[in-house]
């Protein structure tokens, strides 16, 4: 069986997968932090250098899972390096976090213009506010706001540009021209209750990638590994042999 890679969010870490590792004993699996993120050096500020500073590291062929800005950059890697990439597993995903007239399926443009502004400004509180946004409407808030506070990426002066890169490329980033071109088998899971990104994107992924399906949780907002690890894991495993 291929290892599994885990790309974490915007603001994180790899500490954040800890209760996923959990309900997935016994597996091969990696957990990266994104450039400039927890202990990883800092890549330049297009998606580009992100995508290839983490491919660099991933082992061919790999089932690549990706959740919120991680699941971008799962999308362009397996555009930009199909030969590490055997399948995607895509969590909050979406191919913009930007709302635009002839994409009304996200964030407001003010919305993530006025995060840019507060973190610039106040970075610990704008990553607080980014938590709660993540954890709003989910079943399990407080456990959820509590595992994503502990996993977070320090907001200090070693990681500020790099998470402000990161804040750019989520209100940048339009990558629904290239959904018909991955070839890979995609799942696609997503929580009913998302306040950051709803269901809408993911419905309009299932459709444009030639080969996806998708999984909702009923009860779960943008981090449904966090709310119910147990059902997302039992859902990776299908995942990883479709």
């Amino acid at each position: 069986m291929s290892a599994l890679v885990l790309l974490h969010g915007w603001g994180l870490s790899h500490r954040v997968w800890a209760p996923l590792l959990a309900a997935l004993p016994g597996h091969a699996m990696l957990t990266p932090d994104l450039p400039g993120h927890g202990d990883a050096p800092r890549a330049g500020p297009r998606l580009a250098d992100w995508s290839d500073a983490v491919a660099a590291g991933l082992p061919k062929g790999c089932t690549l899972a990706g959740w919120s800005l991680g699941a971008l950059l799962a999308l362009d890697i397996a555009r930009r390096h199909p030969d590490k990439v055997a399948r995607l597993l895509l969590t909050g995903a979406s191919p913009r976090f930007t709302a635009t007239d002839d994409w009304p399926c996200a964030l407001a443009a003010d919305t993530l213009r006025d995060f840019r502004t507060a973190f610039a400004a106040e970075p610990d509180a704008t990553q607080r506010r980014f938590v709660a946004l993540q954890a709003l409407g989910d079943h399990a808030r407080r456990n959820v706001t509590q595992t994503l506070t502990a996993a977070l990426t320090p907001a200090d002066t070693a990681h500020r540009e790099a998470l402000a890169d990161g804040l750019a490329l989520l209100a940048d980033t339009d990558l629904r021209p290239i959904l018909p071109a991955i070839a890979q088998p995609v799942r696609l899971l997503h929580g009913a209750r998302d306040a950051l990104m709803p269901v809408a994107a993911a419905e309009h992924l299932a459709d444009a990638l030639p080969h996806a399906r998708l999984s909702i949780f009923a009860d779960s907002g943008h981090a449904p590994f966090l709310s119910r690890p147990d059902d997302f894991a039992t859902l990776v495993e299908g995942a990883r042999h479709d």
